[in-house]
């Protein structure tokens, strides 16, 4: 199997992260090996969401997402996740890594902004108007993006769950939380690995 697995876990928690709550640390990436691009990220998040016996591995519980950890390419990591209906991550960015995720069964929204927003210096931002973006992903679709992404992710179905295969390098160093009224972003929370595990 080309997959590492590791348990799975459950999170009930409003405004869950596109990460689980609780990641372990990745291993660093060889110094030897490139570092994949988004597109990669995207080919191994599709290779892994097409793996029926792995995606009907995934428990899948009504009132919260559930996850299982998985290697990423490249020293990166990569997640497995169950989405009930209703559950959504909020807006976050993912520290600096590129990333991808595919869709293995259900829908997801993605709400994205297309702006490069600065990492440093500001807690409250007015955005321009024109650069909220939506895409709706179905099984099979999916979305690579690179180390500037901010996003909210969600399940919009009121009866159906969605599972999705994430994919990041490298493995995520930190993720920034926003909160969002109208044309205002405020930067609420910094989430670092060390209070994931």
């Amino acid at each position: 199997m080309p997959f590492s697995v590791q348990p799975s876990h459950t999170s009930a928690r409003s405004g869950a992260p596109s990460a689980p709550d609780s990641p372990a640390p990745a291993a660093p990436a060889s110094p030897s090996s490139a570092p994949p691009s988004p597109g990669e990220l995207l080919c191994f998040a599709r290779r892994v969401a097409a793996d029926a016996a792995l995606v009907a591995a995934l428990p899948l519980d009504p009132e919260g997402r559930t996850w299982i950890r998985l290697a990423g390419p490249h020293g990166g990591e990569a997640w497995l996740i169950g989405w009930p209906p209703g559950a959504g991550t909020g807006w976050h960015d993912h520290g600096g890594s590129s990333g991808a995720f595919a869709l293995a069964a259900g829908t997801l929204t993605e709400q994205s902004l297309a702006v490069q927003l600065p990492t440093e210096g500001w807690k409250l931002l007015e955005l321009a108007d024109g650069v909220d973006r939506e895409r709706r992903l179905t099984g099979g679709q999916g979305r690579a993006f690179g180390p500037h992404h901010v996003h909210q992710v969600f399940n919009p179905s009121a009866g159906e769950h969605a599972v999705s295969v994430h994919a990041y390098h490298p493995p995520l160093p930190m993720m920034r939380r926003y909160g969002r009224t109208g044309r205002v972003l405020r930067l609420e929370e910094v989430e670092w690995p060390r209070e994931w595990a």
